[in-house]
């Protein structure tokens, strides 16, 4: 059977189309490549040739012709924003990081993709938390706890337990800063519990660092609580955190993160010394602090 002229102009269209969507997903790929080079590298060059990429891909890539493209692309965009954010410490970049991961979840359902789902749920958490570090409320604390606890539903120990125990330990971080903010020891406790979870999983032999941090958290969380209590054990058990981080955390290895923990066990020990008889406390604190 001969092709009508008609036939020929509707398989050229839909060449073209298969074309044009091929050469968006080389962009996407180009995009997550430039972003994992941009990760690796001190400037921002690379990541801001990785937002261009996915923005251009984005323009064919439209959610009513490949919604799961689109909503891939959209998570990628997204993680290149959060990335560049950290990086500038920007506002602006955290603030269209959390608008790229709420379009991607409009067809990264949990019924659909229950990972990808569960994944873009943390980063999405992850973002939010970034802002809420910069203003003085509660609200996207709040957001960022509802985004991390929708993602831990998926995203289970037994699947994926590194990326579980990092998730508790963002959990607990949104809950320690909630705690700081409305001053409610509830929130301490549940950051404690997090923390614990986190390190069932992030041991010292696994994740030396991961590890060290949680127990630094861990020990920043219990000293709140022992601040609010009378007794003693919780101020103890901080000292014993923050002692634990400081074997991974050394002077020579990561010095900011070293004095930070230095300065949370002297202020640990400090508040132990006012609570106990006699003078060692104070000693071991002053000491802490003149290094």
């Amino acid at each position: 059977m001969v092709k009508s002229r008609t036939q020929d102009l509707d398989g050229l269209a839909s060449a073209r189309k298969d074309t044009k969507l091929d050469r968006a997903r080389m962009q996407t790929n180009l995009g997550n490549a430039l972003a994992m080079l941009g990760e690796r590298e001190s400037g921002t060059t690379k990541l801001e040739d990785a937002l261009a990429a996915f923005r251009e891909a984005l323009k064919v890539q439209t959610r009513e012709r490949v919604p799961r493209d689109w909503a891939k692309t959209q998570a990628s965009l997204g993680n290149a924003l959060y990335t560049l954010g950290v990086r500038e410490s920007s506002t602006a970049k955290f603030e269209e990081a959390v608008a790229a991961y709420r379009e991607a979840l409009k067809e990264r359902t949990r019924e659909r993709v229950p990972l990808d789902w569960a994944r873009t749920q943390i980063n999405l958490g992850n973002a939010i938390l970034e802002l809420a570090q910069r203003d003085g409320g509660t609200a996207k604390l709040e957001e960022a706890l509802v985004a991390y606890r929708e993602g831990l539903k998926e995203w289970t120990r037994e699947r994926a337990p590194l990326d579980w125990a990092r998730t508790e330990t963002s959990l607990g971080n949104a809950l320690a800063k909630l705690g700081e903010r409305e001053a409610d020891t509830a929130k301490f406790e549940e950051a404690v519990a997090a923390y614990r979870e986190a390190l069932k999983e992030q041991t010292r032999e696994r994740a030396p660092l991961d590890w060290a941090t949680t127990q630094n958290n861990l020990g920043y969380a219990l000293l709140m609580l022992g601040m609010q209590e009378s007794g003693t054990a919780k101020l103890e058990e901080a000292v014993a955190a923050y002692r634990e981080a400081l074997t991974e955390r050394t002077h020579e290895g990561v010095p900011p993160d070293w004095a930070k923990t230095e300065a949370g066990l002297g202020d640990a020990l400090y508040m132990l010394g006012m609570r106990k008889s006699g003078t060692a406390d104070f000693e071991n604190s002053g000491s802490l602090s003149r290094k």
